[in-house]
């Protein structure tokens, strides 16, 4: 037997990355939230860092933010969050929206306000939201599209930490994020409202996480309701029995508040976030929800306009059951029967005898859903069209409408937020005009007498209109989102969805399958084959020689779970992400298209 002392057995040796050195971080807008100083990737050096390209429409970056919290507050000493705002509507370039929506939004880390995409065309991002990760000496080293990715970013962070702190790399310490100076205001960035029968009304307060009931005056307060309840409440609908149903959004939950009583009693959701594979029907209190935005009491039942997963649901407060009423969680301006339909981010609702309106912020549109089940749109052609133009409904603009409202005369009034307008559209004619400018990022807005009441979100007020007898006149104005199109070569592309479970994990194929892949084309016509659900993270499309531009639909979703054979009940997660990828066809364009998912393109 050996005496001599047993050498200590070697730590395991860091996994070899790929490294990449991180591009500057550019924009025109400048930075927010770090006290008037202006950074650099030099600054961050000896941090970890995660780079979050953001844009403040998107739904899913709005989860990703809260994801992020908990990562954000663990690691406080070595790694850095930055926001990368990268807007997708016009609206989301102008600076001070930025500069709203990072309060409205409680963003507490440094946020780049870049309106011309330079960061992002950089770092070849392709969708919002994307995460990128670099090391504490400035190299990127896994980027992750869509939701879902925070435990494996942690798992990253957490090797990062222990390899450069033996090398010496790691520089602890407070970070560069300096907390703006707080405003006094009644309302803060309030979403919706509703009026109640003694004639006051009653707002949901998203950014103090309350409700407000207002005087009929709109602007003295009575009470404020919740404190601790709500995380950042939109939607809100009087139901038959005098309770008004609240979407408790960032809780995934509908609430209900009782005027007389002062109740609170959630009635719906787990507080949990759907996810693909969840019940999509069940007990209310036993089936997760994701951001429901808005609420209308229709045909018997309260409409949920579903956000975060592009989608109608219901809830039967008899039965005490929920379940999807429309939508099939891809999104996209699709019309036809209701478990067909594709929506992007409903986030208005409002219910006129056989219709219920329907406010598609996403594809800038006005849609309605008839009691057959049947979806129409009314105004807007797809994710990458928006404006400002009046007319006959086939050819007008919006451009984000967040609400939307039935005139005594059965047309329609949108809350046009990023137009910050209030527009009117007439069924009977199939026109629609304006009918208010100079409103800032209105939201919704509740009839009120022969007055109309908007929901002045971001002058965090609401704001009393006469309803005009003519409409305003406004020069028409169109756009198309900034994203530069993806040249690609005419014939045969390669899609690819690059995914690499994360460290300690695996796929997860206990049940089948774990990854897929579904892909469609704007207009149909681009792809002559490849379109279609799969199993495959890969795909071989076929281009339409005919056909020189377009917009590439594609959603991925990937499981993985643990990997311990040791362990009965591995915990396990869900990757997904879509995008619409436009592109354009030409004879130098590329014949492989990368997206990644989660990990580095090699």
């Amino acid at each position: 037997m050996n005496d001599a002392a047993q050498a200590p057995t070697p730590a395991p040796a860091p996994r070899r990355r790929a490294r990449v050195r991180a591009p500057e971080l550019i924009g025109k807008g400048g930075w927010l939230n770090t006290g008037g100083k202006e950074l650099s990737l030099a600054d961050l050096r000896g941090k970890c860092v995660v780079v979050d390209f953001w844009t403040f429409c998107c739904v899913n970056c709005l989860h990703v933010l809260d994801e992020l919290r908990e990562l954000e507050e663990k690691h406080r000493d070595t790694l850095v969050i930055i926001g990368v705002h990268s807007p997708k509507f016009v609206h989301e370039a102008e600076h001070q929206a930025v500069v709203d929506a990072v309060e409205r939004y409680e963003v507490h880390h440094p946020v780049l306000d870049d309106p011309e995409l330079e960061t992002w065309k950089q770092y070849a991002v392709r969708a919002w939201p994307t995460l990128v990760v670099i090391d504490p000496e400035g190299y990127v080293v896994a980027q992750h599209a869509g939701e879902g990715h925070a435990h494996a970013i942690e798992r990253l962070v957490e090797e990062l930490e222990a390899e450069h702190e033996a090398k010496g790399t790691l520089r602890r310490g407070d970070g560069p994020y300096v907390a703006p100076e707080p405003v006094a205001t009644d309302l803060r960035f309030p979403g919706k409202a509703v009026l109640l029968p003694s004639g006051n009304f009653l707002v949901s307060d998203s950014t103090r996480h309350q409700l407000v009931e207002l005087e009929a005056d709109g602007e003295s307060v009575v009470r404020r309701i919740g404190d601790g309840e709500f995380r950042e409440p939109q939607g809100l609908a009087l139901l038959p029995d005098g309770k008004v149903v609240v979407a408790d959004t960032v809780n995934h939950a509908l609430r209900t508040y009782d005027p007389a009583s002062g109740a609170i009693e959630i009635v719906a959701g787990t507080g949990r976030q759907w996810w693909q594979g969840s019940p999509t029907s069940g007990p209310a209190r036993e089936v997760d929800l994701s951001s429901p935005w808005d609420v209308a009491w229709w045909q018997g039942k309260v409409w949920i306009a579903m956000a975060g997963v592009h989608q109608l649901w219901t809830y039967d407060p008899e039965a005490g059951t929920v379940q999807v009423a429309a939508g099939t969680t891809n999104e996209g301006l699709v019309d036809g029967p209701a478990a067909e339909a594709w929506f992007a981010q409903p986030s208005g609702l409002a219910a006129a005898g056989d219709r219920l309106w329907i406010a598609d912020s996403e594809t800038s549109a006005l849609r309605w859903i008839d009691t057959d089940g049947v979806v129409h749109t009314a105004v807007g052609t797809g994710l990458f069209d928006f404006g400002h133009r009046d007319g006959d409904a086939g050819q007008a603009l919006l451009q984000h409408p967040l609400g939307v409202t039935v005139l005594p005369d059965g047309s329609v009034a949108v809350s046009d937020t990023y137009n910050h307008a209030l527009r009117r559209y007439d069924p009977a004619t199939g026109e629609v005009t304006t009918l208010a400018t100079d409103l800032r990022e209105p939201s919704a807005a509740v009839l009120a007498g022969e007055d109309i009441v908007v929901v002045e979100s971001a002058r965090h007020r609401l704001t009393r209109l006469r309803l005009p007898e003519e409409a305003v006149r406004v020069e028409a104005v169109a756009h198309r989102t900034q994203r530069a199109a993806t040249d690609v070569a005419p014939g045969t592309l390669r899609l690819d969805v690059v995914f690499q479970a994360p460290a300690g994990q695996k796929l997860d194929t206990r049940y089948g399958p774990s990854t897929r892949l579904l892909v469609s084309s704007t207009p149909p016509e681009l792809l002559t084959g490849g379109e279609g659900a799969g199993t495959d993270l890969f795909r071989e499309l076929e281009l339409n020689p005919a056909v020189t531009e377009g917009v590439l639909h594609v959603s991925a979703m990937a499981a993985s779970c643990d990997d311990d054979p040791d362990n009965e009940y591995p915990a396990c997660h869900v990757h997904q992400q879509d995008w619409g990828v436009p592109v354009r066809v030409t004879a130098e364009g590329v014949a492989r298209l990368p997206l990644v998912l989660a990990g580095m393109d090699a």
